[in-house]
């Protein structure tokens, strides 16, 4: 999803200078051995004797991991499944240790299995991944014998740099290594950016594909990330690249693969759509082929070359599994497996060992969930147990006490709960003269990454919200910009929620208290914010007037499709906005008086 860039860390963590630690170009030059030549052929066979003519692949998949190696808290860690009596069930789900169980499970009895990812598999991670630049969750997907994957927005948080790192190896150049005696090796398996070139150069930034082979059969991966990247990355993490068609790279390289007598090919695209449902077993063939799909892959889809004979996406956290019409006509199954590790997709790929092709007809595939009750893979609960102990000293630290969950990224309306403590907090830390005398502060949805539940996580009791569950809340670490901005360039923000690049998909700022107006959903484009209903403290914004307006600096660069907002002057840098966050919780809230969920008043919503 839609996101603050991770540029900046809390003061413990001092984000890598893009100081010499590897070159752009050694991201090609180093890639893990092996990387166009994987297989790691889970289940056996050996393929002696005569082979029959087909063979199915077992396609595994998933997509949006965001380094949450334990399962995720609340409302954020279920998937909803639509029951046969037509009730949704809400299923908790998700957590490495039991992803790697259903993953080994599923390949069972396949001697023909391989594991693909659709990007963000880091960043806007929780404490216990980010606070180590993501080390962990690299660790686990090689430990979950992951073959390939896409890079997302999020791989590009911190720059080019630190992907390469992440790729190859080495200890932080700032923070070095986090273990006595232990070298971070870097992904055993290939990122790939197709679409991701370097603007000196123009050669791609990564890998644009790797085959998987086994006894003979071959199966061709490209890997694109969303075209807007750098809409929603700051940037300095986009610096010195450049984004393209998503259509046209994916189209060129099966183009190049064919050539070289890879048939079967699979398209890992870091962009998605939206089911016309939020379970995961929803139908969205019916009642015809990807008539229940909306969004920018439905568009990609319908342009890629019948050459791709499925398509594993992301971005949007969805659940599907659907059959698009491709160029020619004939359906190709596009799927997303949600988000967090709460799915995973398998996909039955039936390879033809005459044309080396799929046989399109043949392709089946579904989401299954991720359960917890299943058991807990040990090497993973390890895992997590030993980068948790390393964590401990920070993670563990009370920062306030809340009466009840507050949601943020579990809620769905346009106004969360959690969104408006966020801009609370901020317009209270900043509000001094001092401190850049805001008047009002904005928050972008996208950036916040998880809820305050009250359950506790740990030991520390129901209601305490500990340092590594805010910073689960807010993992970016922005800091924090108060600029001044005209009446006119405020209404004009407000509008750049529903119109531009944001009106086929919203993105409703989330307010300080004070600003109030109304959202009419059943308008168009920019007359959905009702220009005449916007006020603040109770009076109608003055279009001459200047205000003092506070927001993440990713917001201030004009991020998220809010150019309005990037045209601010007289620019005071603050704190951070994990540091503004756990001041509020700390001036708000004790063990006997502790912070209730907000009123959601500030946008009255006309549906």
């Amino acid at each position: 999803m839609s996101a603050t860039p991770q540029k900046n860390r809390a003061s413990r963590r001092v984000l890598a200078a893009a100081a010499g630690l590897v070159t752009v170009g050694a991201l090609v030059a180093a890639m893990p051995a092996g990387a166009h030549d994987r297989g790691h052929g889970h289940g056996g066979g050996h393929g002696h004797g005569h082979q029959p003519r087909t063979v199915d692949v077992q396609l595994l998949s998933f997509n949006d991991l965001h380094g949450n190696l334990e399962p995720p808290a609340g409302s954020a860690g279920n998937v909803s499944e639509t029951q046969p009596d037509g009730t949704v069930k809400a299923i908790p789900a998700g957590g490495v240790e039991y992803l790697a169980t259903s993953l080994r499970t599923a390949r069972k009895g396949n001697p023909y299995s391989v594991t693909a990812a659709g990007g963000d598999m880091v960043g806007a991670s929780p404490l216990l991944s980010g606070l180590f630049h993501d080390e962990p969750t690299i660790e686990a997907l090689n430990g979950l014998d992951l073959d390939v994957t896409a890079v997302g927005n999020h791989e590009f948080d911190e720059g080019a740099t630190e992907l390469a790192r992440l790729q190859n190896g080495g200890c932080h150049p700032v923070e070095g290594c986090y273990e006595k005696g232990k070298k971070f090796k870097g992904a055993d398996f290939p990122y790939l950016a197709a679409n991701v070139t370097k603007e000196k150069t123009g050669k791609p930034l990564l890998k644009p594909y790797t085959v998987w082979k086994k006894n003979g059969v071959k199966i061709g991966f490209i890997g694109v990330t969303l075209e807007g990247t750098p809409d929603i990355v700051t940037a300095n993490g986009v610096k010195g690249l450049k984004f393209h068609d998503e259509v046209e790279t994916i189209n060129k390289y099966a183009r190049e693969l064919d050539r070289k007598g890879v048939k079967s090919i699979v398209a890992l695209i870091h962009e998605g759509g939206a089911p016309a449902s939020t379970s995961y077993n929803y139908d969205c063939d019916s009642p015809g082929a990807g008539d229940g799909i909306s969004g920018p892959i439905v568009d990609i889809a319908e342009g890629i070359t019948p050459k791709v004979d499925a398509l594993v996406t992301g971005h949007t956290h969805q659940a599907y599994v659907c059959t698009v019409p491709d160029p020619s006509g004939k359906p190709r199954m596009v799927t997303s497996a949600s988000s967090f590790g709460k799915l995973y997709t398998d996909t039955t790929l039936t390879y033809d060992r005459r044309t080396n092709d799929i046989v399109r007809t043949s392709v089946k595939s579904a989401n299954h969930v991720v359960t917890r009750d299943q058991p807990k893979a040990p090497d993973m609960t390890r895992l997590i147990d030993r980068w948790n102990k390393l964590a401990a000293p920070i993670a563990n630290k009370p920062q306030g006490w809340i009466s009840a969950d507050i949601n943020g990224r579990g809620s769905t309306a346009p106004e969360k709960p959690l969104g408006n403590v966020i801009a609370d907090a901020q317009l209270e830390g900043l509000a001094p003269a001092d401190k850049g005398g805001a008047e009002v502060a904005f928050m972008n949805p996208g950036g916040i990454r998880a809820d305050l539940v009250h359950k506790a996580s740990g030991s520390e009791g129901d209601g305490v919200v500990t340092y590594g569950e805010a910073f689960t809340v807010q993992p970016f670490t922005n800091m924090m910009n108060v600029v001044d901005l005209t009446g006119a360039q405020l209404i004009t923000a407000l509008q750049q929620q529903v119109s531009g690049p944001n009106e086929a998909s919203p993105k409703i700022l989330q307010v300080s208290k004070g600003l109030t107006y109304t959202l009419d959903l059943t308008k168009s484009g920019a007359d959905r914010v009702v220009a005449g209903t916007i006020k603040l403290n109770g009076e109608a914004i003055d279009p001459a007037r200047t205000y003092r307006v506070a927001m993440n600096e990713f917001l201030a660069g004009g991020g998220d499709g809010f150019p309005a907002l990037g045209q601010g002057t007289n620019k005071l840098v603050g704190a951070s906005d994990l540091d503004l966050f756990n001041a509020y919780l700390a001036a708000h809230s004790t063990a006997t008086a502790p912070l209730a969920p907000p009123a959601t008043d500030r946008i009255t919503v006309i549906q």
